[in-house]
This record gives C-alpha cells, structure tokens and sequence, in this order.
C-alpha cells in the first residue's frame, strides 16, 4: 500500500496542472485504502474496475459535452481550437473536439481552423490529424495568425478544452489560450470552454491558485531535436526564474456534463 501511495504520488506530479490527472489518481487510491480485504491480488482486481469505471465515464462524459456543444455549431460555421482536446487526449471523443465530431454526424456544412500549439505543437501533430481522419475539413494555421483569421471574419465560434476549473471560473489551459480570448473578445467571437466535471477543482477560488505546470526550456529551443535558437540564449522562464509559463483566463462558457 505504501509502494501504491507513492507511484500515485510520481504520476500526479507529472501533470500538476491538470485536475482531473489527480482526480482520478486519488480515486483509485480510495478504492484501495477503503478495500476490506488484505489480499493484494483482489485488492489490484478492485483499483482494475475502479479504473475501468474512470474509462466508462469518461466515454459517457465526452458523449454529453458533444450533445451539448453541437447545438452551438449551426451549418456552414467556421470554427477554431487551440490544442488537443479529442480522442486522443481523453479515453472518449474528446471535449473540445466532441461538439465538432457530433456536428459532423448530424450532416452540417464545417471547417475547423487548428493553432499549431507551439511548442510541441499538439495541433498539427495530433488535433489537425484525428480531424482529417474523420473528413472534416481542417485549416492548420501558424499560431501568430489565429489574430489575422479573426480579422477576416473567417471564424464563428472558438472551442477549446481546460486543465482545471476554479470556483469563480477562471481556467487554466495551453499555453496560447489566453491570447486566443483576448482577440475573440476583441472581434465579438464567442469563446467556449469544453469542461468534464472532473476539471473542476472546489478546492480553489481563483486561478491564481492553481499550480502551473513547469516545462524544460529545450522545448522552446529546439522541437524533435532540431536545435532552432542558439544554445546560449535563455528563455522567457528561465529568465523569470520559472521552468514554464502559464495561461489563465475568465472562461467564457462551460460546456458541463456530469454522470
């Protein structure tokens, strides 16, 4: 039991910023330390089906935020996302992506325009590829241009997933985010958030609260080991004293669906 506290307490600081990492982190851990029996290989049985519970909810969870976002999406719509939030980020057809992937069933006429996601551009590597698999027609765009699109009237609605919630609703996402909802706000373009429950953290009041994430600065410098800056040269973290950087912003919307 000790050696199970602390795998879970190495997995959990992999991802701090994200809620729902923990959430569901801590409620395997309960499964095993309210377990009545002193066998280890039922007590392994009982955190199996605790985790396949997590798998089935979640299924059923990105089900819901898909059925509620596709209303928001109306026949010829243009929409922009910042980051992966799709199949490949959650165990169902994602959050951010879900609405997008259930207007596509339902017949509509769309297009998605997809931020690159610097640094490690999860847009173009993961979110503009499950997009093209599934036929819808996907607009990669450079992450500086998500200002120009906008400009040119060219997007209808921004849908983009979170890390965590805080009570009064400020969330923390990808980096590039907040940028993103500042132009929108700027061209009068709803912003949605695509939230499960399990992002929601009640323990904080604010997003000053949450614990940002803390990255290497080799990923601004360089991306699958081509070097693109010199070495010597330090990054806006480093500078600061950080390891990374963060986004937190008002959310604008939340597409919540719970069990």
């Amino acid at each position: 039991m000790e050696k199970l506290k602390e795998i879970g307490s190495y997995l959990n600081g992999s991802r701090p910023t994200a809620v729902n990492l923990s959430w569901a982190i801590e409620r395997v851990l309960k499964r095993a330390f309210t377990s009545t029996s002193d066998n280890s290989q039922e007590i392994f049985y009982q955190i199996e089906d605790e985790a396949k519970s997590i798998h089935k909810e979640d299924i059923g969870i990105c089900e819901g935020i898909g059925e509620h976002g596709e209303s928001l999406i109306k026949d010829g719509f243009s929409i922009m996302t910042h980051c992966n939030a799709g199949a490949l980020a959650t165990t169902g057809i994602g959050t951010a992506l879900a609405p997008i992937y259930k207007a596509k069933e339902s017949g509509k006429n769309i297009k998605v325009y997809v931020d690159e996601t610097r640094p490690l551009l999860q847009g173009s590597r993961l979110t503009a590829w499950e997009l093209s698999k599934a036929g819808i027609k996907t607009i990669l765009q450079c992450d500086n241009m998500a200002a120009y699109t906008m400009s040119k009237r060219r997007v209808d609605i921004i849908i983009t997933g979170t890390d965590r919630v805080a009570t009064n609703g400020d969330i923390a996402n990808k980096i590039g985010t907040l940028g993103v909802a500042i132009i929108a706000k700027h061209f009068s373009i709803p912003l949605f958030i695509a939230a499960p429950s399990s992002t929601i953290d009640f323990n904080i009041k604010s997003g000053d609260e949450i614990v940002i994430e803390q990255r290497e600065c080799k990923e601004v410098k360089s991306f699958n080991s081509c070097i693109s800056a010199p070495s010597e040269v330090e990054c806006w973290a480093e500078e600061e004293g950080q390891g990374g950087v963060a986004d937190l912003q008002p959310a604008f919307s939340l597409l919540l669906c719970t069990k």
